[in-house]
């Protein structure tokens, strides 16, 4: 199938000239996703609810406290977006049972083969296209654990006639980025204007566009929702895409439809939209928030019921945690409606 899409790709380039970033990229992980299960270790990369438990626990508790504290209100809904396995959601449900809260199941997949794998883990899920169709009538629990990343992005270059959209051309059989023809300036996010010849800006339209959908639905509806993903809290220019293939990183070029291409996350961008929409806004790493959620005591608690296990919780709770592996490069965002309690775990 890749060589496929990489044929069709260069046949494209060919007959009409460059394809943008965001069509590249777009139709490669739609490609890949719709035609495997990429996760774990026959796959291409893991991902924080497959390193251990506590990952998902504390994601449960995060969303069993701020329902407890908006008033236990009747008929809340669990949904995520790209729920993998489904492991998370597992983990997730069992911590807000433990705290008497049982919602139902809405999940967003695209994939055929990784919604089949989350009907056999997850049984009485609803699955959905997209955020749009999630319930509209209750109040929303909602999780988004490196979800947005796998949108396509779109990148702007600055050369020394102006700013180009960035896009994907051939040099004999190679993909290649060039930029495009015509002047974009008018689409260019605030404050990059002036920026140097050879300076790249991504935006995420399609990331902009789930962040304000959540948004808006937790205003009508109340609840809460945590988006987690590697990506940067204040704005920042250079090109983030990357791709992974067999746990390596490999040219974002190389391979269309058989490796993952991901960006990072403007945390920034987004929580200014979710905050135009009227959501609360909470941002911080991933290793303060779980810290702060009580990963250290939880990691004891389940060394102390597993002692062979021990190294392995603690290896799992280093990963997760540490600023030198997912601590830092991971953010994590917390959106509440306007009459809900903010989140634990944010420290001012």
């Amino acid at each position: 199938m890749s060589g496929d899409l990489a044929g069709r790709f260069r046949r494209l380039i060919a007959d009409l000239g460059p394809i943008s970033v965001t069509r590249f990229m777009g139709e490669s992980n739609a490609q890949y996703y719709a035609t495997r299960d990429p996760l774990g270790a026959a796959g291409d990369f893991v991902t924080a609810p497959e390193i251990g438990q506590m990952f998902g626990e504390l994601i449960g508790l995060w969303l069993a406290d701020v329902w407890d504290r908006a008033g236990r209100p009747e008929g809340a809904a669990y949904a995520e977006l790209g729920p993998g396995r489904g492991t998370l959601a597992k983990d997730a449900l069992r911590a807000m049972a433990g705290a008497g809260l049982r919602p139902n199941m809405h999940l967003v997949e695209g994939s055929p083969a990784l919604r089949r794998v989350q009907a056999a883990a997850l049984p009485g899920a609803v699955f959905h296209d997209d955020a749009a169709g999630l319930p509209d009538d209750r109040p929303l629990l909602l999780v988004g654990n490196e979800f947005l990343d796998a949108l396509p992005i779109r990148q702007w270059v600055r050369t020394g006639a102006g700013w180009r959209q960035r896009m994907v051309a051939l040099e004999g059989e190679d993909f290649v980025f060039v930029a495009g023809p015509r002047p974009i300036d008018i689409a260019l996010p605030d404050g990059f204007a002036d920026c140097p010849p050879g300076t790249i800006v991504e935006t995420n339209p399609g990331a902009a566009a789930v962040v304000e959908e959540i948004a808006r639905s937790l205003g009508r509806q109340g609840g809460a929702a945590l988006l987690i993903d590697y990506g940067h809290l204040e704005p920042r220019t250079g090109s983030t895409l990357q791709a992974v293939r067999a746990h390596r990183k490999v040219d974002p070029l190389d391979h269309p439809g058989e490796a993952d291409l991901t960006a990072h996350v403007d945390f920034a961008a987004l929580a200014e939209i979710a905050t135009a929409a009227g959501c609360r806004v909470q941002t911080t790493s991933q290793g303060v928030w779980l810290a702060a959620m009580g990963i250290d005591l939880r990691a004891e608690t389940l060394a102390r019921a597993a002692p062979d296990r021990a190294a392995e919780i603690v290896a799992a709770r280093e990963r997760l945690t540490s600023p030198g592996q997912m601590g830092e490069l991971f953010k994590v965002m917390a959106l509440t409606a306007p009459d809900w309690p903010e989140g634990a775990g944010f420290v001012p």
